[in-house]
């Protein structure tokens, strides 16, 4: 009934679990001679340690050499840019969400349920919500620029575009450069051309310099939007449907939290399009400034 499980993690200790419910544990107790109740078997479980619990994502997929030195990096780049007052800004794309009667996760105090499709098929939507979102560490604000159509780089430095013409510019009219920090894959892939020459023509728009700096391969999850914005968002969202993208902007306005978090957002209603290419130009004489310390994941794009 109670078996032992080899922990994923070498350095822990093993697992002890069991698939039977108090109830089943109950009846095949009481069919061995010793008759008892469903709830003294959940107290019994509850004193040996077990408890219902789902499985922990906890284990990286891979690992990097240098990702000790490059969150080494990070750190002083971000005291640097706190002290010279310039902005701090995690970026990442959440799930692209479908909107219609689709099933969504969660719960929500309501009279009745909402009644959505029984089958989740992609093309019973009536279309689509990639939300592209935007941390700035030192004012505890988030914003979210809504797309309708791909998750690519122009997107992603559209949205840029958008949030420091509209909020960061305001914010932070002394700037002189913006430290963002981001993953390593997505629409700001650190292996991929197509996100520096956006990135490039982003810096020469606004005439401000874009210092970029990923985590580590496997590392996502360190990045402060992920833990900072991105939950709280999900939790304001949680369990109604998408109905209409007009509900998804007001669900996701709803982010606040007590400490302080305030949540705007925008739609970008332009239609990006995928398997655009960089020319061979811009490879040959790449304008992206890198740094001697891993030039993989820190760089710079500098308004020309």
């Amino acid at each position: 009934m109670l078996e032992v499980r080899t922990a994923g993690d070498p350095d822990e200790a093993d697992v002890v679990w069991t698939e039977f419910s108090p109830a089943r544990l109950a009846e095949t107790v009481a069919g061995m001679g010793t008759p008892v109740s469903a709830g003294v078997v959940r107290d019994w479980l509850t004193e040996i340690g077990l408890a219902l619990r789902k499985v922990a994502k906890v284990l990286a997929g891979g690992s990097s050499p240098d990702r000790d030195t490059q969150f080494r990096r990070i750190a002083e780049l971000k005291a640097e840019y706190r002290a010279a007052g310039n902005p701090i800004l995690s970026i990442d794309t959440k799930a692209k969400e479908r909107l219609g009667q689709l099933y969504r996760k969660g719960r929500v105090w309501t009279g009745a349920a909402f009644r959505g499709f029984d089958h989740d098929f992609p093309s019973w939507g009536t279309g689509v919500v990639i939300p592209h979102g935007i941390d700035d560490l030192a004012r505890n604000r988030g914003h979210i620029n809504v797309g309708l159509s791909h998750d690519t780089s122009q997107f992603a430095c559209d949205s840029l575009r958008w949030y420091w013409n509209r909020i960061g510019r305001q914010c932070y009219p002394e700037a002189t450069s913006v430290l963002l920090l981001c993953d390593c894959g997505g629409s700001n892939a650190a292996n991929q051309y197509l996100f520096k020459a956006d990135l490039q023509a982003l810096a020469d728009d606004l005439g401000l310099e874009f210092r970029v700096a990923h985590y580590p391969s496997y590392c996502s999850k360190y990045n402060p939007i992920e833990r900072r914005f991105f939950p709280h968002v999900g939790r304001a969202c949680q369990g109604v449907l998408f109905d209409t993208l007009e509900t998804a902007v007001r669900l996701m306005r709803n982010a606040v939290t007590k400490t302080g978090l305030r949540t705007t957002v925008n739609v970008l209603r332009r239609v990006y399009a995928t398997g655009r290419q960089v020319s061979d130009e811009f490879k040959a004489n790449i304008p992206i400034r890198f740094d001697d310390l891993l030039p993989k994941w820190n760089y710079r794009a500098i308004p020309r």
